[in-house]
């Protein structure tokens, strides 16, 4: 069994099939069988409603399934382990012929970088999740302030020609994560996310 409470944002959880079927019950048949393909949920932000001591996780359907998110918390030891988001690298495979070129680009940059959103679910699953305007998520890990504006002026030369939107997300060495167009920006205080809150914080104390 995996450590849940060491999950970070955008983590994956795969749980046991017979613990999948039990959350889904009655909330959408169409995902009784999800965890015996190997398809996983994802960490979500904790509601007041959650019960104590569970594990809150979240599950956006594809658009042939009515683009529902499925809201679910689980016990622990439901979850047989935790993965990063994938790579995107391996992703590629799984994106329209049109984004090639701009993902090349990305990697050339950093192979290591991952992705979310869309293509992430669509590389996971197999099922049809991007469309002719979803985006290309991403997670850029950046160290320092410097490092945030080199990959950002990369990021800004390589969107001018992309077929899609480019939605990067810069992650901070303690994992909280800030819109990579909000950072080109000249505003002092930028929307930061972590795993319990979203909250205004000064540019100067994102990045160390």
């Amino acid at each position: 069994m995996a450590d849940p409470a060491a999950a970070r944002r955008h983590d994956l959880a795969y749980l046991t099939p017979a613990a999948w079927r039990n959350q889904v019950a009655g909330l959408e048949d169409a995902v009784l069988d999800w965890a015996d393909f190997g398809r996983p949920a994802i960490f979500r932000r904790r509601l007041c409603g959650d019960p104590a001591g569970a594990v809150p996780l979240g599950l956006p359907l594809p658009p042939g399934m009515g683009r529902k998110r499925l809201a679910l918390s689980c016990p622990p030891d439901a979850i047989r382990w935790v993965a990063p988001p994938p790579l995107l690298r391996d992703a590629r495979a799984a994106a329209p012929d049109a984004w090639q070129a701009v993902i090349d680009a990305l990697l050339s940059w950093e192979p290591a970088w991952r992705c979310f959103g869309s293509l992430a679910w669509q590389h996971l699953t197999g099922l049809p999740y991007l469309t002719a305007t979803s985006d290309l998520d991403l997670l850029i890990p950046c160290p320092t302030r410097a490092e945030a504006a080199r990959l950002t002026t990369a990021l800004a030369e390589i969107a001018v020609d992309a077929p899609m939107r480019l939605d990067a997300e810069l992650l901070s060495p303690a994992g909280a994560g800030v819109q990579w167009r909000e950072w080109l920006s000249d505003a002092p205080d930028l929307l930061v996310k972590t795993a319990d809150a979203t909250t205004l914080v000064p540019r100067e104390g994102v990045f160390p």
